[in-house]
């Protein structure tokens, strides 16, 4: 009978499969004898001492990730809710550390509560320490600190925390009302204040605008002005010069010379009446009243001729 004349091959074929075993990629396995630490093996085909060493635990060392919710309250008393994810994983590989990772807790569940606790401690400690109004533009600081914090513990137990990201952060919505509110007044208060600049710089404008013109008018006026003023004195000059020349061509040919005179005031009385346009001017049209203008006009060039002579 084969199995009676072969039980020791059969004996021996069960031994050593029951001593082979594999570990998966990603994991790393911890042997124990008699409930005692002895080795840790690595991803692949392994083998033990059937019956007596035991797979105590197969370590993952891949990376890991949890989402948290939870709520906190700042120095003023206001409650603030926290949406983040945690990423960690196992240290490393090294034998030291699987050893920490594997008998540091009872189970994994452990493991996961108390970091999640120590997160949110965390997290509820710094929180304690500051305002809301401040807490919204903090996230980047409470995860470096929450970071800095559960760093320590989690080196204690095996593991390092890759990334803490708060995914939201919200209020009671009697506060978000609140907030909602002061952002309304603080951007109808800049719209005023920029409403008011608007105002000041288009008024500044305008009034440096007219002054500049008052300014370009006035420079106007007085050029104008001044040629004016050359333009009367040439035309003095023109009249006196023909005048002389018309007196002295009177003289020649013994011709009274109040005939110029006369034939000034016609034409002075024949331009106010072309071109007078409406305005109102008395002048004594009579014989007596053009001799007497005449003899005002006598005396006027003999006086300005004598004044002529003395310079």
């Amino acid at each position: 009978m084969f199995i009676l004349d072969y039980w020791w091959l059969i004996l021996l074929l069960i031994i050593v499969f029951t001593g082979l075993f594999t570990i998966n990629q990603g994991y790393i396995g911890v042997i124990t004898m008699f409930g005692k630490y002895q080795r840790i093996v690595r991803p692949g085909l392994n083998i033990k001492i059937p019956i007596l060493e035991q797979v105590y635990k197969r370590v993952s060392i891949q990376n890991r990730s949890v989402e948290l919710e939870f709520q906190a309250i700042t120095a003023d008393q206001a409650n603030v809710y926290f949406k983040s994810m945690l990423l960690y994983a196992v240290q490393n590989a090294d034998e030291n550390t699987i050893k920490k990772v594997a008998f540091k807790f009872i189970s994994e569940k452990d493991m996961m509560s108390a970091l999640i606790r120590t997160v949110e401690g965390t997290i509820r400690t710094y929180v304690a320490s500051k305002r809301q109004a401040e807490i919204l533009g903090l996230r980047k600081e409470i995860v470096e600190y929450v970071k800095e914090q559960v760093d320590l513990s989690l080196e204690d137990w095996g593991y390092h925390l890759l990334d803490l990201q708060i995914t939201d952060i919200s209020f009671d919505k009697v506060i978000l009302d609140s907030m909602s509110k002061v952002v309304a007044s603080n951007n109808l208060k800049a719209a005023a204040e920029n409403e008011g600049q608007a105002l000041l710089i288009t008024k500044t404008k305008a009034a440096e605008a007219d002054g500049n013109s008052i300014k370009i008018a006035a420079e106007a006026e007085r050029e104008a002005a001044r040629l004016r003023g050359q333009g009367v004195a040439l035309f003095r000059q023109e009249v006196a010069h023909g005048m002389t020349e018309a007196a002295e061509q009177m003289k020649q040919a013994n011709l009274d010379t109040n005939v110029i005179l006369f034939s000034m005031w016609t034409e002075a009385v024949k331009n106010f009446a072309e071109y007078g346009k409406g305005n109102v001017i008395f002048l004594d049209g009579s014989a007596d009243g053009m001799e007497k203008t005449m003899k005002q006009i006598q005396a006027l060039m003999v006086k300005q001729a004598g004044t002529t002579m003395t310079n």
